[in-house]
């Protein structure tokens, strides 16, 4: 988010020096409209009716901590075939996990490392954060309007003929003339 919304977080940012060690924390963050209008425009979607992230942050060894939430949403997004809205329900489990001790991948060439979802532990966790972030990765890619299939899509510049899927089946064109001049094409007369 940009930084003239730092002030209004859409969850809980919670100092790692205030947290009890060895004691589970209850997690909630339950933006308000403002706060989920936001989060629509920054996502591109045409609404975000609902979004609740919900569970706890426990210990994890002496200095990790775990967060373990379900998250809930409900978004509306344009079907990618005719524009209309659709409405989405999410429901997603997600995890991380702030280390201490993260090592930070070295060189060119990363691999993914084991656990993706582990992250280095800074001053704060951040759960508003992790919340958009789990909400932009569940998002429908190609979100589709009830009953609408693939499509054609016929995509040119303006004042020009768009290019169908007949134009580019080269031998489609081939079979048309042989049979148009009554060709034999086994004969070798």
């Amino acid at each position: 988010m940009s930084d003239s919304n730092a002030t209004q977080q859409p969850g809980p940012v919670l100092r790692v020096s205030g947290l009890v060690a060895r004691q589970t924390q209850p997690v909630l963050a339950l933006p308000d409209a403002e706060a989920r209008r936001r989060i629509a425009d920054d996502l591109g979607l045409l609404d975000l009716r609902k979004l609740r992230l919900e569970g706890r942050l426990e210990p994890e060894g002496r200095r990790d901590w775990r967060l373990v939430a379900r998250l809930g949403a409900t978004v509306v997004q344009p079907c990618v075939v005719t524009l209309t809205p659709v409405t989405t329900r999410i429901e997603e489990t997600i995890s991380r996990v702030w280390r201490e001790e993260y090592a930070e991948p070295e060189g060119d060439e990363v691999e993914l490392p084991d656990e993706v979802d582990d992250e280095p532990l800074g001053a704060v966790i951040d759960i508003g954060a992790v919340m958009v972030e789990a909400l932009a990765l569940a998002l429908p890619l190609y979100p589709r309007a009830e009953g609408v299939g693939p499509g054609d899509a016929a995509v040119t510049e303006p004042g020009k003929a768009a290019l169908t899927d007949e134009d580019v089946k080269p031998f489609a064109g081939l079979a048309g003339l042989r049979d148009k001049l009554g060709g034999d094409e086994d004969s070798d007369s």
